[in-house]
């Protein structure tokens, strides 16, 4: 009987961030030292001719797939919603070469919601995204679970 698990990578980048029409201090542009756990799961191979008999997926591919997917393109970025006030955002794109423009609130719910997103999908045959953790700060993080997403 083949006996499925659960493989995670944990990757770490700097964002910047700007909560709009936020009550707090993270109204205003502030970054943060992320980490990501990306847990996928599959059935390890079971073939001894191949190089990755035993492996879910070779760790190196699960890196180069979230590497492409996330951090490529948020790691050293300011996150912006499409939203955030008009004059503000023209002057922060006059200041900064790399911002990324979302279709929401980038909090860390929001984040990590997106991110499952982008990776879905994105892995070999018989190997799925199971979850995400996001860390924003060391003790503060959003979880995304596909279970709780069907």
């Amino acid at each position: 009987m083949a006996t499925t698990i659960r493989v995670t990578r944990e990757f770490s980048f700097e964002m910047a961030h700007v909560l709009g029409n936020y009550d707090g201090p993270c109204r205003n542009i502030h970054g943060h030292s992320y980490k990501l756990l990306v847990t996928l799961t599959g059935i390890p191979a079971d073939d001894t001719t191949s190089p990755k008999n035993g492996m879910v997926i070779d760790f190196a591919e699960m890196k180069r797939i979230v590497n492409r997917e996330i951090i490529s393109i948020f790691d050293h970025s300011v996150v912006l919603s499409k939203e955030y006030e008009k004059d503000k955002l023209n002057s922060l794109l006059e200041m900064f070469e790399n911002i990324n423009l979302v279709d929401y609130q980038p909090t860390c719910e929001n984040l990590v919601t997106d991110f499952a997103g982008r990776l879905t999908g994105k892995f070999p045959d018989g190997v799925r995204l199971h979850s995400l953790r996001l860390h924003e700060t060391a003790n503060m993080f959003a979880e995304w679970f596909a279970n709780d997403n069907n």
